[in-house]
């Protein structure tokens, strides 16, 4: 029997796998003591008291103190400064940093941190540099397009924050040094140099050796077994689709 592979040793939870989340500040949510549809009759006013970093992440946080007590970490908006006030619900006004319903936004607003469902705390563009657009409204809900350039509905009654989320451009300075590639990897939990499975002996991968590389399909089952469920899983064609341009 070969060794096993990078799949199975991950799976036994060994501190060489397991990512340091006790470093990790918080998660980037909105308050759920506010109801959504208190928030579209209501204003909520607050103040940014410190704007932290979170390993692993590449936007920085924003930790808001609202009048009433509550406290959240929110994604922190280009030009959201230390101490600012900031407001949420849909009376607030629509400025860099605020939280309003998507139906209140008005068209072609930019937003970062946006909910799927309401009172979900925010899924969406949430990364360093990213923002979604506010298309238009329609009785379906809100028309919404994504970072990726793909619209769909969401409800009016989802918040967003104004603006686009610091940090944008990070990826264009380059890595200098392997070593920070292994520190940022370890921070998110992802294990670093990751060998290719076709650069293995066939001892060591399903896909190793050079031999039957080219010919073994790379395509595999949600029913495998661990030594076997590497590649692309599920996949419906063998490759990456080729990219359509998005009217």
């Amino acid at each position: 029997m070969g060794r096993r592979i990078r799949v199975q040793r991950r799976g036994r939870g060994t501190s060489t796998f397991r990512a340091s989340t006790h470093k990790r500040v918080a998660a980037a949510l909105y308050p759920r003591s506010f109801a959504p549809k208190d928030c579209v009759d209501d204003v909520f006013s607050g103040v940014v008291e410190d704007l932290v970093h979170d390993p692993g992440r590449g936007a920085p946080l924003a930790f808001v103190r609202f009048d009433s007590g509550e406290c959240c970490h929110l994604v922190a908006a280009e030009g959201v400064a230390k101490g600012q006030r900031v407001s949420l619900g849909g009376k607030a006004s629509v400025e860099v940093g605020n939280v309003l319903p998507l139906g209140k936004m008005p068209e072609g607003t930019l937003v970062c941190g946006l909910e799927l469902k309401p009172g979900d705390g925010g899924k969406l563009a949430k990364s360093s540099g990213a923002y979604a657009t506010v298309v238009g409204h329609t009785p379906q809900g809100a028309m919404i397009r994504l970072p990726s350039g793909r619209t769909r509905y969401v409800s009016d009654l989802c918040l967003a924050t104004v603006g686009v989320v610091a940090g944008g451009g990070r990826t264009e300075k380059p890595f200098l040094k392997a070593g920070e590639v292994f520190h940022l990897m370890k921070a998110k939990g992802h294990k670093y140099p990751r060998t290719r499975g076709r650069a293995m002996v066939a001892a060591a991968h399903p896909y190793g050796s050079s031999k039957r590389s080219a010919r073994k399909c790379t395509t595999t089952s949600h029913g495998a077994p661990p030594g076997q469920k590497v590649g692309l899983i599920a996949a419906r064609g063998p490759g990456q689709k080729k990219k359509r341009a998005v009217r």
